[in-house]
């Protein structure tokens, strides 16, 4: 397996697919997730040529299970870590949820500045600020936030199997699709995880102001987003991104959940693809 040691010490665990000297893709998960999580991407962009890239977060997956650390400034840090180890240029950044943030926080503070970034894709991401406050009034109130982590706290495993099952894929609908498969992926690559990461994360990607990251990003950014998603308030992310954003396109997908990037795998990779290549 191939991990990097960051400044701190912390080991992280990547995957890197594909010929060296292809354009690569970086993927980055959403919580409490892992680099498995884009496993249908990689394996998409892979068969189309592109050297593609995922990593698992500090406390998440197979990377170290570190006490401290569990926020933007350190995700950021650590995949840039990552992208000099492996020396990737005019990459393309794709984040999910969580992993959207990260992807701001990185192009802002070391991809952009290091020449190392060409675009970014944010699909479901939590960008720029998902707590309810007099700023972000469309946004979760705080009371949903300490539920997630009572939840966590109380009983992890049960909590992980209701989120996957619930929410995040819109598995609760009415005349959903649910696919067992897809539950047990999610559980499976959660329960991997830290809980003292997971916890401590929850406050990292509802509470960090990104409103200045959104703004000093240059490059062009594809922002995905399902009005149907039950875990981040489409008119508080992407709508938001979008005015933010100097060099945007918004795409927003009716009746799509979270976790559209699995369930609609196939729209959303094409829509990636073209923003890539077009």
């Amino acid at each position: 397996m191939s991990f990097v040691t960051t400044s701190d010490g912390t080991e992280i665990f990547y995957k890197d697919w594909g010929p060296k000297d292809a354009r690569p893709i970086v993927f980055h998960h959403g919580w409490p997730l892992s680099a498995d999580d884009w496993d249908t991407q990689m394996l998409f962009f892979l068969s189309r040529g592109f050297r593609v890239i995922a990593h698992d977060r500090r406390g998440h997956g197979r990377s170290a299970q570190v006490s401290d650390g569990h926020d933007m400034d350190h995700y950021a840090a650590d995949t840039s870590a990552v992208v000099e180890h492996l020396d990737l240029k005019n990459a393309i950044h794709v984040g999910h949820s969580t992993g959207g943030g990260q992807v701001a926080r990185y192009v802002v503070k070391y991809g952009q500045p290091q020449g190392r970034v060409a675009k970014a894709v944010l699909i479901s991401s939590v960008p720029p600020l998902m707590v309810r406050t007099d700023r972000s009034p469309e946004g979760a109130p705080i009371e949903v936030l300490d539920g997630l982590r009572a939840g966590l706290a109380d009983n992890r495993a049960q909590f992980f199997l209701d989120v996957a099952s619930g929410p995040f894929y819109g598995f609760n609908r009415p005349g959903a699709e649910v696919s067992e498969g897809t539950i047990r992926n999610w559980w499976r690559q959660g329960m991997m995880g830290s809980a003292k990461a997971h916890y401590e994360g929850i406050r990292a990607f509802s509470e960090t102001d990104q409103t200045e990251d959104l703004k000093a990003i240059t490059v062009p950014v594809l922002v995905l987003q399902g009005d149907d998603d039950q875990v981040v308030p489409y008119k508080n992310a992407a709508i938001l991104q979008d005015r933010l954003i100097q060099n945007s396109t918004l795409k927003i997908y009716p009746g799509y959940p979270h976790g559209m990037h699995t369930t609609h795998a196939d729209v959303i990779n094409a829509d990636i693809l073209a923003f890539i290549t077009g």
